[in-house]
């Protein structure tokens, strides 16, 4: 009986820790549904947070009580907005076709996560800084000097944040991952694309 307890104590202890784990990458990255939120869909090309967007994308803002949950007929300010998300097709970012970049979930960290679609990427456009991309996740994690700024802009970009749950800066004692975003950071910068 007393294994028991142990045993059932044990698994009740790795249970709160994987919770927490999960709760602070949570935190970290932008892991957060925007669909309750307010948003708006470009009638018109226009260009948000220092991108150029398509007709059709939706971009979604911070719930507040004064908007009402759905879309909204005219845009809000860029200081509310949360998601740029792409109906069809993709923008390009580094190089990469991404379909959404999403402000990070936690206020304290100035920075949002970009999604790629590989699927996209011609093989004659690949570059080191995609390959290493790829070869981690489709989601990249960027900390930036100015939030209002989401275009690739290496003298915004401040650093690679996270590249799925295996590479993460908040793991500094972790010293594979900390190589690799130090890595995929350096190649970021060496990219000649401008978009």
């Amino acid at each position: 009986m007393k294994t028991l307890y142990i045993i059932l104590g044990i698994l009740i202890v790795i249970v709160i820790i994987a919770y927490a784990y999960l709760n602070a990458l949570g935190n970290m990255w932008s892991l957060h549904t925007p669909d309750n939120s307010p948003y708006f869909i470009t009638t018109e090309p226009i260009t948000i947070k220092n991108i150029a967007v398509p007709i059709g994308t939706k971009i979604s803002y911070k719930e507040r009580f004064f908007w009402q949950k759905r879309k909204q007929k005219k845009l809000i300010n860029e200081k509310y907005m949360t998601t740029l998300s792409l109906k069809e097709g993709t923008l390009n970012w580094g190089g990469v076709p991404i379909t959404m970049i999403h402000k990070f979930y936690n206020e304290q960290m100035t920075g949002y996560t970009v999604y790629a679609d590989f699927s996209k990427l011609d093989k004659a456009d690949e570059t080191p800084f995609s390959t290493l991309w790829q070869s981690c996740d489709d989601r990249l994690g960027i900390t930036v000097k100015d939030i209002s700024d989401w275009s690739f802009n290496r003298k915004n970009i401040l650093d690679i944040n996270s590249c799925s749950v295996l590479f993460q800066r908040y793991f500094k004692e972790d010293k594979k991952q900390q190589d690799f975003l130090d890595k995929l950071f350096a190649e970021l910068q060496k990219t000649e694309i401008n978009n």
